[in-house]
């Protein structure tokens, strides 16, 4: 039965290759007519999934002057088009593809001279699939999102939201649908009146409608660009706060409103920071943050309302499992967004990198300023580490002329590595430098359009240093440095020697860097340039150095092969203090692990003052061996019982579960009394191989309250020890999960269906993990063999891909 599920996941996984078109250059979108005002009123039909909507969009020609306007509108009914002439429509002539509708303006308008369109049209965005304008950077693409509305999904709310980026705004009004366009813009929504509205700028009016309706008109009086526009509608509970007397606020589920301040709360701080990082103040009227149910997104920065999918709403003992790196993260990016991306926006999705490489690298910012050196580091590790992993990413630009299609470059190119090289460029420049150029960026643009040269130009000015170099090897040449680095000391010259080779491809990057030569606990800084295949560095040393640590700073974008001893790289973990210090030498242990050395040095690792170099030491871990088990074992169950950081206690418990050692029973009893879903999930899974029947005793008592790891260890104790009463249980808490947890409860089920003989339960199972893989198979990572859904689980499946980064 479990070799069946295996074949079947497999099937459903594999992908048909296909001859893939060649790039092309994408030119910026012409600007024959600017966008001025835009102003829409607009109601929705729930049954049908439409919004029938008017529009007043004014607009001006530019360059010269036009007799036509071409405007993005995807597959609506246009009703009619008209030439406003004081209060009265005049009909024009029109041409609809179902794409585009280019309106011939009955005369010729001087360039800079305004006009006004009036249009009524019905947009129906679940009817688009005929247009192809999905993409896989967001699964459906229709730009309007009707979420349960006929409340066939018991429990589920009923809500409306909109999703912009890159144009599918669209798809439920007609505009012109570019980054580069700027509009100010009025919506008046027509809804239920027991529902919250929600859109970008101020609520400036809220009218009775009829029965049971209501019309809510919100007002943006700044220019953004028309991807940014949002509507939100639903029964959301509004928690509100404050920012230099502007009103911040918080829309979330009633059920989770409690939990707002606790999600959401840092947000001012967060805009007093950014503001006074930046030196130029959060330039809008207000920020809200809103949480919607099956967003195809991460979050995104519509201005002012920014929308956050359902992971950022959760219980009291939900969050206790939360990380920076998740939620917290998300608000940053998307909050550093209204700055670059909505207030300088990127003049074309070439450009997208001065939106987000900054909203990526404004995640290291506010955990650096938050939590630390060390908190700052780690999250920059796991970006540039996300980057490095796909040698796809290898061969784009950052700036990026060359594309199939604009969403492609909604990729680790644009975000992970491009904040990388941020992270770079504020070193090269120090800091000072460095923000008050963004300042000059940002004051220069604001409201208007940027690109890469503006910010070159900008941190010039900022420096008096030229920044060409720097700017054509990372933002207009493709990869990054692939180096080698060997040591040797000199006795009679009495130096010691570097020699850096770079054996990427190409032409070599100029590389500034520090590098620490230590002797005796104490490091001397030299600052040094690489420019060639080969550079030899050389620095004084009357002794051999105890370390040379190349690159002291641990900023550059590289692939590394450091050709340190272990016994360097245990004193670089001991003196060379910063967290990425730390991790390179327990990396380096972990390929050592016989090693008596390197065996020390991870134990050493478990009392890391980084909750993640603990959590790393802990699953590098050779526990066959039984010297080192017998050393490590008492450490990790004190980890288990009382570490401060619930990653660390789940991963000490994974780790004795692998021992199956009855005299850690009682740890796992009691760690299920924890408060935290992910503990209490890693210590039943602990003790299913112990005793079945008391992880089964143990699963039947947190039936009235659980969720996400520990309903997914449920699942698994059921799998080897329940029986057909618990598969409702099962069924009920596989159909209520995301993606991601059906995902890891497939083994449980899949043992589940080996041992019931039940040929209704065969089917619900098989017909489930069908439709799930087959709609995600994308996802699946075909090319590895196996998967592990949890560290203690006998079934290895393929797993989804991690969920797509805030936009």
């Amino acid at each position: 039965m479990r070799n069946y599920f295996l074949l079947l996941l497999c099937l459903a996984g594999i992908a048909t290759a296909s001859a893939q078109p060649r790039a092309i250059y994408r030119a910026s979108a012409p600007r024959t007519n600017d966008l001025v005002h835009t102003k829409l009123d607009v109601r929705f039909d729930y049954a049908k999934r439409y919004l029938y909507g008017k529009e007043w969009v004014t607009l001006k020609p530019r360059g010269a002057a036009t007799d036509t306007v071409r405007l993005d509108a995807k597959g609506m009914d246009i009703k009619a088009v008209a030439l406003m002439q004081g209060d009265q429509p005049q009909p024009l002539k029109y041409d609809y593809n179902q794409r585009q509708l280019l309106i011939r303006l009955g005369r010729t308008v001087p360039a800079g001279e305004a006009y006004t369109l009036y249009l009524e049209y019905t947009a129906k965005p679940d009817e688009l699939g005929a247009l192809g304008t999905g993409t896989a950077a967001i699964r459906d693409a229709k730009g309007l999102y009707f979420i349960n509305p006929d409340s066939a999904v018991a429990g589920k709310p009923v809500q409306i939201w909109t999703q912009g980026e890159t144009d599918a705004n669209s798809a439920w009004f007609p505009t012109i649908d570019q980054p580069n366009q700027k509009t100010t813009q009025e919506i008046s929504m027509t809804v239920p009146s027991k529902y919250v509205t929600l859109s970008n700028g101020a609520l400036v009016s809220q009218q009775p409608a009829g029965p049971g309706l209501r019309t809510d008109t919100w007002k943006m009086d700044l220019p953004h660009a028309p991807y940014l526009f949002m509507m939100a509608v639903g029964d959301f509970r509004i928690t509100k706060d404050t920012w230099r007397g502007k009103e911040v606020s918080y829309y979330l589920e009633p059920k989770y409103a409690a939990q707002a301040k606790a999600v959401f709360g840092k947000t001012p701080r967060m805009m007093e920071f950014f503001s006074q990082r930046l030196g130029v103040d959060f330039p809008w009227n207000k920020y809200s943050q809103v949480v919607c149910r099956d967003f195809v997104a991460g979050a995104m920065e519509n201005t002012t309302a920014a929308l956050f999918g359902e992971q950022a709403q959760g219980s009291a003992r939900e969050l206790r499992d939360w990380q920076y790196a998740g939620v917290e993260r998300e608000i940053a990016h998307e909050l550093f967004h209204h700055w670059f991306g909505d207030y300088v926006t990127c003049e074309s999705w070439s450009n997208l990198t001065v939106n987000e490489s900054f909203a990526n690298y404004s995640e290291v910012l506010w955990a650096e300023h938050e939590y630390g050196a060390d908190a700052a580091a780690q999250q920059a590790d796991i970006s540039m580490r996300a980057y490095l992993r796909n040698p796809s990413d290898f061969q784009k630009t950052l700036v990026r002329f060359q594309y199939d299609d604009q969403e492609d470059v909604l990729d680790n190119v644009s975000y992970q590595k491009g904040g990388s090289i941020l992270r770079m460029l504020r070193t090269y420049l120090g800091d000072d430098v460095f923000f008050q150029g963004l300042k000059r960026y940002l004051t220069q643009n604001a409201f208007g359009t940027g690109e890469a040269h503006q910010l070159r130009l900008a941190l010039e000015d900022a420096s008096g240093k030229d920044l060409n170099w720097f700017f054509d090897q990372w933002y207009y040449r493709a990869g990054h440095p692939v180096v080698t680095i060997a040591y040797a000391w000199d006795a009679a010259r009495k130096r010691q020697a570097v020699v850096v080779r770079q054996t990427q491809a190409g032409q070599p990057f100029v590389l500034p860097l520090t590098v620490a030569v230590y002797s005796k606990g104490r490091a001397q800084r030299y600052p040094a340039t690489l420019r060639h295949a080969v550079d030899t560095l050389y620095f004084p040393a009357a002794t051999k150095p105890d370390l040379v640590n190349v690159d002291a700073d641990k900023v550059l974008l590289w692939q590394k092969e450091d050709h340190k001893s272990l016994a360097e790289f245990a004193y670089q973990y001991r003196y060379a203090a910063r967290y990425l210090d730390r991790r390179e030498a327990l990396r380096a242990a972990q390929t050592k692990l016989p090693d008596p050395q390197a065996q020390k040095l991870l134990l050493a690792g478990l009392a890391d003052k980084s909750p993640a170099l603990r959590e790393m030491a802990v699953e590098v871990l050779d526990l066959k061996n039984a010297g080192l088990r017998k050393t490590a074992a008492p450490m990790l169950a004190k980890l288990a019982a009382a570490d401060t950081s619930v990653q660390v206690q789940v991963a000490a418990l994974s780790a004795l579960c692998a021992l199956q050692d009855k005299q850690y029973a009682p740890l796992f009893q009691k760690a299920m009394s924890n408060t935290s879903y992910r503990v209490q999930g890693a210590a039943l899974q602990a003790l299913l191989p112990l005793s079945p029947a008391q992880a089964f005793a143990r699963a039947k008592a947190f039936e009235d309250d659980n969720k996400g790891p520990l309903t997914v260890a449920m699942v698994q104790v059921y799998g080897q020890a329940g029986g057909i009463a618990q598969w409702p249980f099962v069924l009920t808490k596989y159909d209520a999960a995301g993606p991601g947890g059906r995902f890891q409860m497939v083994p449980g089920i899949g043992e589940m269906l080996g041992r019931l003989d039940d040929p209704t339960a065969l089917t619900q199972g098989i017909t489930r993990i069908k439709d799930l893989t087959v709609e995600y198979k994308r996802y699946i990572d075909t090319k590895r063999k196996s998967v592990c859904c949890s560290k203690c689980s006998s079934a290895r499946l393929p797993g989804p891909t991690p969920p797509r980064p805030p936009r």
